[in-house]
């Protein structure tokens, strides 16, 4: 009988993959919106959304919020959806749909592509969704959002 007095590489990834599963069903079963922060707090935990490569930069301006981001290649205007869902935070969602047929020499060949991607991007100010506008081009999309205006020291009159 041969004994092994050290652990086995396959063993080491074995235990890796359990790990990672679980750490998966952990992010599918909480929602990233229920983690959101509210207009007054700041992030405090937040998870990502699962596949999504795309990268993100936001900028801050004196009135607006400014999120551009680069699609991937064969999304089109009518594949994305914008929902702001709440006033620190902004869902992008892509679909792609892709199809393809060929015949060549006798084979023939059908080809589907479709996917989901969705990020919810975190706002460094409090936004608003009235004014805001977004454009699509060249696979850029660019999102314009209104920061929220807050009047303080207002004078309450007593009638």
């Amino acid at each position: 009988m041969v004994s092994w007095y050290y652990r086995s590489i396959f063993d080491e990834l074995e235990e890796l993959q359990i790990y990672l599963e679980s750490l998966n069903r952990e992010v599918h079963r909480t929602r990233p919106v229920g983690l959101l922060p509210s207009a007054g707090e700041s992030a405090v935990r937040m998870l990502p959304a699962p596949g999504t490569a795309r990268s993100v930069e936001v900028y801050e301006h004196e009135e607006e919020v400014v999120v551009i981001t680069v699609m991937a290649g064969s999304i089109t205007k009518n594949g994305i959806t914008l929902n702001l869902i709440s006033p620190r935070a902004l869902e992008i969602s892509s679909e792609q749909k892709e199809e393809r047929e060929e015949v060549t020499g006798g084979h023939y060949l059908h080809e589907r592509r479709i996917g989901l991607v969705t990020q919810v991007v975190t706002l460094p100010q409090p936004v608003m969704d009235e004014g805001s506008s977004a454009t699509f081009r060249n696979g850029v999309l660019e999102v314009h959002l209104k920061k929220r205006i807050h009047t303080t020291g207002r004078t309450i009159i007593i009638s």
